[in-house]
């Protein structure tokens, strides 16, 4: 599968999409453009940039630069890169969970269709338990599922109990990346490690494929709590450090600044069930922090073990 398959998808799902010389975009949100594939990272130009903007109307711009780049937010991808992972190479209580799970679920593939016409209560449940219930809804679901139901590199998995769909993934292959942006499980049946037995099989396999060279996860997300990422650390997959920029529009960057970042974050602390608002933090806080040198960044915990390296590592880059 290549890019040009996952921009059909997007577009299916009635997402704009453009084409640039770095990257795709599609608007993510209001006036919002998110660079994809994610696992790309890019270092478009400014003229780049600001053409995107200007001949979109969009206000901001969100992609993923190296940990070299200029500018951005610390920030990491969820990955596993490692073609030895196994069960052996996870702590004893990985170990455990993952054990006790498969003895209580089967993961298998299943069909895209039954992902879309049961996987939303699954999906309820997870951003019920990240306090995200407004960010998604069920119409959106069910098109993002069925939009790739004949798209080649798409697939789907599932930890079924006694019959009953309790764990999901959505899953496709770009580039030599095996990537799963869509987990969820049930509430209901979460003490009994489905999420951990559905991680392992889905990651294990994968990472064995002839073709594949990682397996991605996530982004650092905008709104998510730091406890979302916690469980796939625990998993044994590894925070990839990177650097998150978001851009402005050349008319609005002047006015995202402090005081607009206390304003949001006012409102938000008033309503906190907010979708749009906490959006709104998160893309103007990483603008904020994305302005500021890698060292002078508050670094997200995961990768805090690791930052003096990481800084040397750049600065070699930044002399060589």
């Amino acid at each position: 599968m290549n890019a040009d398959i996952l921009a059909e998808w997007l577009r299916r799902q009635e997402y704009e999409v453009v084409r640039t010389p770095s990257s795709y975009w599609y608007k993510a949100g209001p006036r919002v453009w998110q660079a994809f594939p994610y696992h790309w990272l890019i270092e478009p130009t400014e003229k780049e940039l600001h053409d995107l903007l200007l001949q979109n109307n969009a206000i901001a711009l969100r992609y993923s630069a190296p940990l070299s780049a200029s500018q951005g937010k610390v920030s990491y991808h969820i990955v596993c890169e490692d073609p030895e992972y196994d069960i052996a190479s996870l702590s004893r209580r990985a170990r455990q969970n993952i054990r006790r799970g498969n003895r209580y679920v089967q993961v298998e593939p299943i069909p895209l269709a039954r992902l879309a016409e049961e996987g939303w209560r699954l999906r309820r449940d997870t951003l019920e338990r990240q306090g995200r219930l407004g960010a998604e809804h069920e119409d959106w679901w069910r098109r993002m599922c069925l939009s790739a139901q004949d798209l080649e590199g798409f697939e789907a998995w599932g930890a079924l109990h006694d019959g009953e769909l309790v764990a999901s993934f959505l899953a496709f292959t770009c580039d030599d990346r095996f990537t799963l942006p869509h987990e969820q499980s049930t509430t209901e049946h979460l003490s009994h490690r489905p999420n951990n037995a559905i991680y392992y099989a889905v990651t294990e396999q994968a990472i064995r494929r002839p073709d594949i060279s990682g397996v991605f996860f996530c982004l650092h997300s905008l709104d998510a709590p730091a406890s979302v990422d916690e469980f796939k650390l625990r998993m044994g997959l590894d925070a990839k450090a990177v650097r998150q920029r978001v851009v402005f529009h050349p008319l609005l960057a002047p006015l995202v600044n402090d005081m607009s970042h206390a304003l949001i974050k006012s409102a938000l602390s008033r309503n906190p069930s907010s979708a749009t608002l906490a959006k709104a933090e998160g893309i103007v806080r990483f603008c904020l922090e994305g302005r500021m040198p890698a060292e002078a960044q508050d670094w997200p915990e995961c990768l805090n073990a690791d930052k003096s390296a990481m800084l040397a590592a750049v600065q070699q880059i930044a002399d060589a």
